[in-house]
Order: C-alpha cells, then sequence, then structure tokens
C-alpha cells in the first residue's frame, strides 16, 4: 500500500476529532465532503453556521452530520477566554483582549486543541504560516521536553535501496532559518517522535553537512556536531549519526567507504539538514528533479498537532494534512 492510502486507512481505523478553523472556504469544504464520504475523521469546522451548512451541501457533503461552531458568537466562549487571559496575561493581554481573540477562528481551533475538546486542527488555507504558529504555540505550546516548534516534510520518493518506495523526513524545511545545535537536536526529537506515529516505523536520524565524519571543518559542521550530541542524550534509543554528507546517509556502498563503522549511514529515514536553506532547498529540488511526491509542511513539537496548509493547497492536500494530523494525537 503506498504512503497516502496507508495514511487514510489508518485514521479511518481510529478517527480523531480535527477542527477546521478556516470552515467557510470551499477548498476546505471540498475536503471536509470528501473526509465524510471515505469516513476518515470527525470534522468540525468553524464559521457561519448556515454558510458552511449551504456550502457543505452544495459540495456534495453531508451537512446533516457535520459539527459547526460559529466563534463570532459570544455564547460559551467563557472558559476560553479564562484560559487565553492565563495563558497570555503575562504578555500584557488584558480581559477585553482575550475576549476579543476566542471569536477568531484560529485562536477558537487551537484553544479547543489545548482543551482536548478535539483531537488537533488544520488551517493555513487563507491564512500564512506565521498567524497558524503563532495561534498554536500561544494556546497549545511545545510537547515535552521541546522548546524549538519546527516543520517536516515527508518525501516519498522511488526505490533507491529497496524494491519499494521510500517515506524519507526532511526537517527543517519551513520554520526555523539558522537553528543552532541545541535546536538541531530538538528538531531531530521532534521529526522521531512524529515520524512514529506518521509514518510508523523506526526512526534512523542522520545530521546533515558538508562534511563526513571530520572530512571538513567550519562553524556549521561545529553546529551539527553539537546537534547529534545532545540528541544522543535526549533519544537515547534511536540510532543517530553525523556529520554526514547526504550520499553516506542514504547509499550503502559510499556509507562502507567514508563512515565504514556508523550504523545509520546507508540507512537513514530521517535527514536533519544544518538549516532552512540547505533544507527547503532540498526538499524542491528532490520534488521537481526527482519526482518525489512532498507532502508537508508537517508541524512537530507541539504538545497536541496543529498543522499548517499550503495557500495553494488542493483539497486533496486538505485531506491528507487532516489524516496526518489525526494519526498525530494521541
Amino acid at each position: 500500500m503506498d504512503f497516502l492510502k496507508s495514511i487514510r486507512s489508518r485514521a479511518r481505523d481510529r478517527p480523531r476529532r480535527v477542527v477546521f478553523p478556516e470552515g467557510e472556504e470551499p477548498r476546505t469544504l471540498e475536503a471536509v465532503a470528501q473526509i465524510q464520504e471515505e469516513g476518515l475523521l470527525y470534522p468540525v469546522l468553524l464559521g457561519d453556521e448556515d454558510r458552511i451548512r449551504a456550502d457543505l451541501e452544495g459540495a456534495d457533503g453531508h451537512p446533516g452530520d457535520l459539527e459547526v461552531v460559529d466563534p463570532r458568537k459570544g455564547e460559551g466562549t467563557g472558559p476560553y477566554v479564562e484560559t487565553l487571559l492565563e495563558l497570555r496575561r503575562a504578555r500584557g493581554m488584558d480581559r477585553a483582549t482575550a475576549r476579543e481573540q476566542v471569536r477568531r477562528p484560529l485562536i477558537r481551533g487551537a484553544l479547543m486543541v489545548r482543551s482536548g475538546e478535539v483531537h488537533g486542527s488544520v488551517a493555513g488555507a487563507i491564512h500564512s504560516t506565521g498567524d497558524v504558529l503563532r495561534a498554536a504555540l500561544w494556546c497549545v505550546g511545545p510537547d515535552d521536553g521541546i522548546r524549538t516548534v519546527s516543520s517536516a516534510f515527508y518525501m516519498v520518493v522511488d526505490p533507491f535501496r529497496s524494491p519499494d518506495p521510500e517515506v524519507l523526513t526532511f526537517t527543517d524545511a519551513a520554520v526555523v532559518p539558522d537553528p543552532t545545535g541545541p535546536q538541531l537536536a530538538q528538531i531531530a526529537a521532534a521529526a522521531s517522535r512524529a515520524r512514529r506515529k506518521v509514518v510508523g516505523d523506526s526512526p534512523t536520524v542522520a545530521f546533515l553537512s558538508y562534511s563526513t565524519k571530520g572530512s571538513a571543518d567550519g562553524p556549521s559542521v561545529e553546529k551539527v556536531r553539537e546537534g547529534l550530541a545532545l540528541f544522543r542524550d535526549m533519544e537515547p534509543g534511536v540510532p543517530a549519526d553525523g556529520e554526514f554528507q547526504a550520499d553516506t546517509a542514504l547509499v550503502e556502498s559510499v556509507a562502507r567507504r567514508k563512515a565504514p563503522h556508523s550504523a545509520v549511514g546507508g540507512e537513514a529515514n530521517i535527514l536533519v539538514f544544518p538549516d532552512l536553506d540547505a533544507g527547503n532547498i532540498a526538499y524542491k529540488l528532490v520534488q521537481r528533479l526527482g519526482g518525489a511526491q512532498a507532502i508537508g509542511p508537517v508541524i512537530q513539537g507541539l504538545r497536541r498537532p496543529c498543522n499548517d496548509l499550503s495557500r495553494g493547497a488542493t483539497p486533496e492536500d486538505i485531506v491528507n494534512v487532516a489524516c496526518i494530523t489525526s494519526l498525530m494525537a494521541d
């Protein structure tokens, strides 16, 4: 079974409640109609109830089976106001501002995730990544032991070291521009935790560089070495090695020459890039020239999943991210 069919099948086996703050957006409604048709999860839409139900019917969905919440209505917002005020009072938020903020769909959706009312959220078709992340950081916050929220692309690549296509995690490729060594360790830890849930296999982590095991030196190489050392302390049960050039991480014959004593060389399925330039350029090259399928960015390192969409996302993309969100939920 290919990766996308797999995530849908696994999401269907254990459906979760996922909130869509952009509930009035047409692509989101098309995605929700497909989600309903396939029974993938339990969607909750935020927005004007009459409009959402009418438009969902027009998208061949099932408006009678849908939960809709209008965050602009004040009824029942008291607990959300108190929660947001408690979270943001130290940053200067007053009650009037909190009352106004909980009427914003992104904030309301993130607060629903925090409370456990829903298992995760999906937004970004009409909001920027910064807006989506801000709501998640304000209301949900980082996971235990993680201070740096980051992202990953799941790259479905053609067979190159086995008879079957593979899924590689590229991290970080969308959020942290120039991570420090400690941040690289946290990015790798978050990617490992997410991969277990999303892909369902065991993580094997390579910290990438222009150097392999001391073949070159420089500040970037030192940063990568520091990140690897800290990651090994954080996640001692996860195989990890570096610093590696990309071919050492992925190709067994190269690893035998350049890193003959490494158990990770040639076997990595998580590639930790030294900065956002490298990660973003790499995923786009692999996607456009190598024909890989790029799924993401998936936000990782949050206490509960709040995922972002490209503003060019198709309904199919939204369905896929919603299923990944469902799988990331506890």
